[in-house]
């Protein structure tokens, strides 16, 4: 069995995440809290904005991220 790869599934996400949707794209992959601590220390995923109150990142970016935190 091959390893999953977070890459391989960016055609089936949309352009952009919300950090409070990342349970229903990423079923569970990382909870918001997380990467609300993990932007707070600066070593969340890169290129995150805000669209009034909401957090939100490029697909591809975090993806890259989570890629990046495998074990």
């Amino acid at each position: 069995m091959s390893a999953f790869v977070f890459s391989k599934i960016v055609t089936h996400l949309p352009p952009v995440i919300a950090r409070h949707q990342i349970n229903f794209y990423l079923g569970g992959a990382i909870s918001p809290k997380t990467l609300a601590n993990a932007d707070s220390k600066g070593q969340g995923p890169s290129g995150k904005f805000k669209i009034g109150r909401t957090v939100v990142y490029p697909t591809e970016s975090l993806l890259k991220w989570l890629e990046n935190r495998k074990k």
